[in-house]
């Protein structure tokens, strides 16, 4: 939509504008959940269960609630009541078992939070221990303990999951393309390899808080720190049988999400305690402990990839086994299964596969959305593989990606043919590739850093793509609303958790209105009873749907301001335009009306009036895309593909295995950089994110399930010390189509395949082979002592012809 528009004739897109709450948020002006105090407001505290699967075999709550100041007390026998985003499992508290350490299995209101603090602390359970599962893999076998043994009883999405009743296999999906037996037998090597990675906590900056208010009548209040209102209400409303017009959610500003935000979590517990305190408002506010156990983290994965392939470096077929840890429960990961499903093969060409993406529950704190949406899980495996097959066939690894990468004309795993339209991963690479001198002698300053270090410098290029994992029929509508002096209002109800799509967003309003964005307003703030709907603000789709939705708002609040001026100015409708502030006759610019005159409606001097306030509907739904067939996943599930490369540049102690990234260069084909600004932001955002959960982050269990590092000092996160010692960030452009002014989104992508550019740096700095994540300096010594011939790195060859040279 508008993609062709030159750039020359753009006064607002493509331009670095600043984000139009940075004075909200630097000042302190911006107000959070956290922030937020209401008159007999009581607050909320959970006690957590020490054990990742036992029995309840008694709960007392007595003395907890014969302390002065409580006014609720609340256990899971109170409590009759499931949630679930795809598959309801999970009890608001859990009943009779508990399934991982930290869950909920009782909550307390009361006057302060020091006051149910110690209530909690009184609350006495007993507990009868039973063994947890906590390997996905075992977790599948025949005879494995069930962590939900009623699974086959569960309401699902029948149209997209596939749970298997009297398993621990909460989802399964398949993927079939070609003839890969055939392809197998016809190859000239096989190489079969298993990749793994661990959970992770999103650690927003705020952490998950909700203040819940069940007023009489059952009517809800609700004021959370979430991504997705309408989510928030759909699903409240589904697990307590109410109408969606007795819940209102209301979303202030949002300090970071990452996907752990876009379900439902406290939001339940907060208003049954209302409920169950005369309806007084409830605010609960996890502590950070309580975010690494309490509530989601990203699943675990284990990825066997094997492959078939020819001498000359092309790709004939590949049969993965994907086995996704969801933890106790299924909320994202049945879908995040799903979308890397038919992800999975990375940007490349795979004429034949069989994928089998299994949802697996264990006994630990369950998974949910990250960013990326599994993207970054899968494809710490598949980039690692596309450089072990370069290698094992003499190929260079970038070349070898070229050969087998998506261009015009490639069918993807689910039948999608790939247009001119649908972006350059190639070009994305070379971008990289060049930044970083890939191919190419060290430059003389790392040159003499090898020799005075004694450390080996190693480089990589890796490549991604994702479409955004949403259901086929996702829509969303922005509402503008044009006020007195002609300025512009926008409603919607997609969240701005950090990523600065309202910015965006204005700027596309105000294109479309050749209007100055100084002009455009989008509250933050969200309100489900006052603002249009949107699915939810997840899989980086919200800048294509909304940005189109404005455009078209736009379009029909021009259309009626024409109209209104076509009657005033006593001309036709085609002979109109206008500028900045007025709508005038084209070939007699004098005879005009300003926008201010016509914004609530057109007063003639004899008080008459016509028109009314100008108000622009935006409605836009995805286009095209279909279900998934169940059996062999064939179908259109992508909105569109956000391609992109990573170039890496480490160097590496050979001898203790600790290394540090030198240079990081990160390109991503946008379609159009609606702001280049913050398109900046996202890459270097999500790139050093990754880079954490690459090379420090992780959730470390003992044999019973017990977390042993849910806070920051064992669980560490990247610091400024930890930032690549340069950066550099590209745009490509090709435009989508059907995007707005031809953009499209990325989020989300920055954060994809930047562990296995560190992990092929590190083989190609030391020759370390790596397949499980986070990689620390102890994981690259252990593999520096098991090392190969068939991975020998290039810094090792480098230096041996360095040293002959000298002995010459």
């Amino acid at each position: 939509m508008l993609e062709n528009v030159p750039a020359a004739e753009l006064s607002c897109v493509g331009r670095g504008v600043e984000r139009i709450d940075t004075v909200e948020k630097l000042s302190g002006a911006a107000y959070y959940t956290g922030d937020l105090r209401f008159p007999g407001m009581l607050f909320a505290k959970v006690k957590r269960s020490p054990h990742a699967k036992a029995r309840i075999a008694r709960i007392d709550t007595h003395k907890a609630r014969a302390l002065p100041g409580v006014h609720a007390v609340l256990t899971g026998a109170d409590l009759d009541v499931r949630v679930g985003l795809y598959l309801v499992d999970k009890y608001v508290l859990a009943r009779d078992v508990v399934r991982h350490f930290g869950e909920a299995v009782a909550a307390v209101a009361a006057e302060t939070p020091e006051i149910a603090r110690k209530a909690v602390d009184l609350i006495e359970v007993d507990y009868e221990p039973m063994t947890p599962v906590l390997d996905p893999a075992k977790a599948i076998e025949n005879g494995a303990p069930l962590v939900h043994p009623d699974l086959g009883s569960y309401d699902y999405v029948k149209e997209v999951f596939s749970p298997v009743g009297g398993t621990n296999i909460a989802n399964l999906s398949k993927y079939r393309k070609g003839d890969v037996d055939k392809a197998f037998a016809e190859a000239d090597l096989v190489v079969e390899r298993e990749y793994t990675n661990p959970s992770v906590q999103h650690v927003p900056m705020e952490t998950h808080v909700t203040v819940g208010q069940w007023q009489p009548g059952d009517k809800i209040q609700l004021w959370t720190s979430a991504q997705s209102p309408f989510t928030v209400r759909n699903l409240f409303c589904h697990a307590f049988k109410l109408s969606h017009n007795q819940v209102r959610v209301f979303i202030p500003y949002v300090g970071g999400g990452f996907g752990g935000k876009a379900g439902i979590h406290l939001e339940p517990l907060a208003c049954s305690l209302s409920r169950a305190a005369g309806g007084r408002p409830v605010k609960i506010q996890a502590t950070r402990e309580e975010e690494f156990s309490l509530l989601p983290c990203r699943s675990g994965l284990v990825n066997r990839i094997k492959t078939a392939l020819t001498k000359d470096g092309r790709i004939l077929a590949q049969q993965m086994t994907m086995l996704w840890d969801a933890g106790a429960y299924a909320d994202y990961a049945v879908n995040v299964t799903r979308a890397s499903g038919y992800s999975a093969a990375g940007p490349y060409e795979i004429p034949a596969a069989r994928i089998d993406a299994y949802t697996v529950y264990t006994n630990k704190p369950f998974g949910t959305a990250y960013r990326g949406f599994g993207h970054v899980e899968f494809s710490w495996g598949t980039e690692r593989h596309m450089t072990v097959l370069a290698r094992a066939i003499g190929m260079d690894p970038l070349e070898f990606r070229k050969r087998n990468a998506l261009r015009p004309g490639s069918i993807t795993l689910t039948g999608e043919v790939i247009r001119e339209h649908t972006g350059n991963v190639t070009r994305c690479m070379e971008t990289v590739a060049k930044a970083i001198g890939y191919g190419e002698e060290l430059t003389p300053e790392w040159q003499q850093r090898e020799l005075e270090t004694g450390r080996r410098i190693g480089k990589s290029v890796v490549a991604l793509h994702k479409a955004p994992a949403m259901p086929p029929f996702t829509g969303t509508a922005v509402v503008l609303r044009m006020n007195e002096d002609g300025t512009v209002i926008a409603n919607l109800s997609l969240t701005e958790i950090g990523a600065g799509t309202y910015t965006s967003l204005a700027q596309i309003i105000a294109e479309a209105l050749k209007f100055p964005i100084e002009r455009i307003k989008v509250p933050v703030e969200n309100d489900t009873d006052r603002d249009p709907y949107d699915w939810q603000t997840v899989a980086s789709k919200g800048l294509m749907l909304c940005g189109n939705a404005a455009i078209l708002a736009a379009r029909d609040l021009l259309g009626k301001a024409y109209d209104m001026a076509a009657q005033v100015l006593r001309a036709n409708h085609c002979d109109l335009d206008h500028d900045a502030d007025r709508i005038f006759v084209r070939h007699n610019p004098e005879c005009q009306v300003p926008f201010r005159a016509l914004a609530v409606g057109y007063a003639y001097p004899n008080g008459n009036g016509i028109g009314g306030p100008l108000v622009g509907v935006g409605r836009y739904i995805a286009q095209g895309l279909t279900n998934l067939d169940k059996e062999t996943g064939q179908g259109l599930p992508a909105l569109y593909w956000t391609y992109g490369a990573h170039g890496l540049v480490v160097e590496v102690d050979p001898v203790t295995g600790e290394y540090d990234v030198l240079k990081v260069a990160s390109a991503f084909d946008v379609g159009k950089a609606i702001n280049p600004s913050a398109v900046r932001g996202q890459i270097i955002g999500g790139m050093i994110q990754g880079l954490g959960t690459a090379m420090c982050e992780g959730y470390i269990y003992d044999a019973n399930g017990k977390l042993l590092n849910p806070n920051f000092t064992d669980n560490k996160i990247p610091t400024s010390l930890d930032m690549p010692a340069e950066i550099e960030a590209f745009v490509v452009e090709t435009p989508q189509v059907d995007g707005p002014f031809g953009a499209r989104g990325v989020g989300e992508h920055s954060m994809i395949a930047i562990c296995g550019a560190l992990g092929n740096a590190i083989q190609d700095a030391c020759g370390a082979d790596l397949t499980k994540m986070p990689i620390r300096a102890e994981d690259v010594w252990r593999a520096l002592e098991t090392a190969g011939p068939l991975l020998e790195s290039s810094a090792t060859i480098r230096n041996r012809a360095a040293c002959n040279t000298r002995e010459r």
